[in-house]
């Protein structure tokens, strides 16, 4: 390629722009993608979950985790079709993640030109947040997708309407008649309802897109549009909404927010800000820096006020707000390649790659740690293989805490033969994601007419003091009447086995 991308073709610039993102993506993200087989507690949870009939699943939803059911359901369709295994749990990941860089690359290409799009393609997966969620069996990366969707909608809905000047500085484009603008609106509100019943805090896209309806004065008739669109979605996600307060007590351990809490949002503010200085941001004109600052600012800062009132404050909640930042990255080389062009033509084709190499080199640490087990807080499948070492015919099992039960739960082979004596009823038949336990008196009965108990539980590293009455229990049992015999921790997880004196 030439720094003079119109000597190709414009219908294969138009190709190029989102293929290569693409691309791209497919394969940073099918890089390593088993983790080398390890499944951390959070995709223990998506995997438990999806393996239950879709009755049980949905009879679940009524007790805890309603806020991802749509998730859920998705990934116990993807189950039955291909299969419970790693590549099922995380690929839909990897693909949203595509999606969202073709749409990235796409509206940059529209605002800022060729190099703008498809330097922004190409950033989105290399962003470390990005990174840790591309490979994740969890929905925030199709909720990234969906707002990239939902933002390439409402980008070409302004720019066809000649809202804030002709896009990229072309020729002004003829209006489309009503009905197909009335579409694209319907699409737009159907998009954001998908995303807010994935995750119902991606509805912060919408304050996100009224900042750039006011940004680039859009008319009336644009924003009354854009507002029934959006009244439809919030409307349809207000039951879930509501409904998941009920269950608030599932992020109870979230904690409040702090002042250094903001120091990560701080320096992704700041390099998006640097790229919108760049773009050369105008009051009233539709550019990269009017669509991407306010997707990159507005969800941080939002979910930060409302952590004030109920401490919520996890990045993955707003990963969709890298979509700004990658849009301001590529606005940024954008302007770089333009500024070179005139006095070094050559140089100017060779920047957008060259920093990409350059990213690539300077974030390889963070890819290879991100693809390896010790990147998550442990790994259900690796001491699952312990258990299924050390268990013998007769042995007992306990979980400390109960939720650490989701070992049991993806591998159940590997607890084949073992007695929980502690469950009184299992995760579906108490339609709860680790089931439900007997009373401290009955463990502690339980316990004692036992010979070898297998103990799961978090490693000393990663470990909180056992608090609840039925883990005290266990505990106060196993010290006064059993002998540690072996003792095993591996990924973030432990299991301990006991013998009676």
């Amino acid at each position: 390629m030439t720094s003079d991308i119109s000597e190709i073709p414009d219908g294969r610039r138009r190709i190029l722009v989102w293929l290569l993102p693409v691309l791209w993506t497919l394969g940073f993200g099918l890089w390593g993608l088993s983790r080398q087989d390890s499944v951390w507690r959070d995709e223990a949870a998506t995997w438990q979950v999806a393996v239950r009939p879709a009755g049980e699943i949905w009879e679940m939803l009524g007790n805890v985790d309603a806020v991802h059911g749509l998730y859920y359901l998705l990934m116990h369709a993807l189950f039955e079709l291909f299969g419970a295994g790693t590549t099922t749990l995380r690929l839909p990941s990897v693909l949203a993640v595509a999606a969202a860089a073709a749409c990235v690359a796409l509206i940059g290409r529209r605002l800022a030109g060729f190099w703008a799009g498809l330097g922004a393609g190409l950033a989105l997966a290399l962003l470390p947040a990005v990174q840790f969620h591309l490979q994740e069996g969890r929905p925030y990366a199709l909720v990234a997708a969906g707002a990239g969707l939902s933002t390439l909608l409402l980008v070409s809905l302004l720019a066809d309407a000649g809202v804030g000047g002709p896009p990229g500085g072309g020729p002004e484009r003829p209006r489309r008649r009503r009905w197909p603008r009335w579409t694209a609106y319907t699409a737009y509100g159907l998009t954001v309802l998908v995303c807010a019943l994935l995750n119902w805090l991606s509805l912060l896209v919408l304050p996100a897109h009224a900042a750039t309806l006011w940004w680039v004065r859009a008319g009336r008739g644009v924003v009354g549009r854009w507002a029934v669109a959006s009244a439809g979605a919030v409307a349809g996600a207000l039951p879930l909404v509501l409904f998941s307060r009920s269950q608030s007590e599932q992020v109870s351990w979230i904690p409040p927010l702090t002042w250094h809490m903001m120091a990560g949002p701080a320096i992704l503010l700041a390099v998006g800000g640097l790229g919108a200085v760049l773009d050369r941001p105008r009051a009233g004109r539709l550019s990269a820096a009017a669509v991407g600052l306010p997707l990159l600012a507005v969800p941080q800062l939002g979910l930060a006020g409302i952590s004030l009132a109920r401490p919520l404050f996890l990045d993955r909640y707003v990963l969709f707000g890298m979509v700004g930042l990658a849009l301001l990255v590529g606005a940024g080389l954008g302007a770089c390649v333009r500024a070179a062009a005139p006095r070094f033509p050559r140089g100017a084709a060779l920047l957008v790659p060259g920093v990409v190499v350059a990213g690539v080199l300077a974030l390889l640490p963070v890819a290879l740690a991100d693809r390896a087990p010790a990147s998550r807080i442990d790994d259900v499948l690796a001491v699952a293989g312990e258990v299924a070492r050390l268990k013998q015919p007769g042995d007992a099992v306990l979980f400390v805490p109960a939720a650490r039960r989701d070992t049991a739960l993806v591998s159940p082979g590997a607890f084949a033969g073992l007695a929980d004596i502690a469950l009184e009823r299992g995760p579906a038949a108490s339609a709860t994601l680790k089931g439900e336990e007997a009373e401290p008196d009955r463990i502690r009965a339980a316990l004692l007419g036992q010979r070898r108990v297998l103990l799961v539980t978090d490693a000393a590293r990663v470990a909180k003091p056992w608090r609840a009455a039925r883990d005290a229990a266990k505990a106060a049992v196993l010290r006064e009447r059993f002998t540690v015999v072996a003792d095993r921790q591996v990924r973030g997880r432990r299991v301990t086995v006991y013998e009676r004196r």
